[in-house]
């Protein structure tokens, strides 16, 4: 019996668990991958980030600014002595993953990474190496359901829950809808935290361009996928239980960053980014 069309196989025809991917759906973390000029992604993918773009041209320069973030946060976390990070939609492997930034700063840093899509998963398995003083792993797993992840064995052979961890969700929580409550998800996993734990956030708002932004959801969005603009007060719902580090919640490109001030005033900002301490 001939392979259905638009459908990888991972592994052998007789592998029945063998995950498969419909490549004729876009998928959230694929659209990432082509805005950041990588090569896992797929037609369906490729139109939607290409209408998007068309739509909001400054939605590549974005995703960019959203990498980039997650490198100075993850750095920062790291040099304030923690050395477990949990990043939940962590995204198809690039340059500056969360680990090696993690390990530069400390070689014996432990990373779980977390994501929902097959693809992910078999390229993080493949790429993402440790140092041999650290630790990492990769679960196929959906953020919606955050018992499946906290309570995951392999996570916990890395994470010790007990002390401090670092959690990422960089890029991920807008395309969680109202209706399943993102804050109450990310209440769960900030409960499970102890105190000294450390949560760095990327979501993208309509506060500061309402217009483009509207323009790229009404590009983005569809049946299949979609994504969700909050504001400045919603985001910091987040943050309960948190104290943030300086300059607080702010535009995404901004936070923390070396850039030039009068580059970043022409920047069309559709994102904030933040990191707090859990007190």
């Amino acid at each position: 019996m001939s392979e259905p069309k638009n459908v990888l196989p991972w592994a052998s025809p007789r592998d029945e668990n063998a995950p498969r991917i419909d490549t004729s759906v876009p998928h959230s973390a694929r659209v990432y991958d082509y805005w950041l000029g990588g090569k896992d992604n797929f037609e369906a993918d490729r139109k939607v980030a290409e209408a998007t773009r068309i739509a909001s041209p400054g939605i590549v320069q974005g995703a960019r600014d959203n990498r980039a973030f997650l490198g100075r946060a993850v750095r920062y976390i790291a040099e304030q002595g923690v050395s477990q990070f949990l990043d939940i939609g962590t995204g198809i492997p690039t340059q500056g993953n969360t680990h090696e930034v993690a390990q530069q700063v400390n070689p014996a840093a432990r990373i779980a990474y977390v994501d929902n899509d097959p693809i992910v998963m078999t390229h993080a398995r493949a790429l993402l190496r440790s140092t041999r003083q650290g630790r990492t792993c990769y679960v196929e797993a959906d953020l919606r359901d955050p018992a499946s992840i906290i309570d995951h064995p392999e996570i916990k052979g890395v994470i010790d829950f007990s002390e401090p961890v670092a959690l990422v969700i960089v890029g991920t929580l807008m395309f969680i809808t109202d209706k399943e409550d993102p804050a109450g998800l990310v209440r769960q996993y900030t409960e499970a935290l102890v105190p000294g734990s450390y949560f760095a956030v990327s979501h993208v708002t309509a506060d500061f361009f309402p217009e483009t932004i509207a323009d790229a959801a009404d590009a983005y969005n569809s049946d299949s996928l979609g994504f969700t603009p909050r504001t400045k007060a919603q985001i910091s719902e987040y943050f309960t239980g948190f104290e943030l580090a300086e300059p607080g919640l702010v535009a995404l490109a901004t936070w923390r960053t070396e850039e030039d001030p009068a580059v970043l005033a022409q920047r069309i900002h559709g994102a904030y980014g933040a990191v707090g301490r859990k007190i």
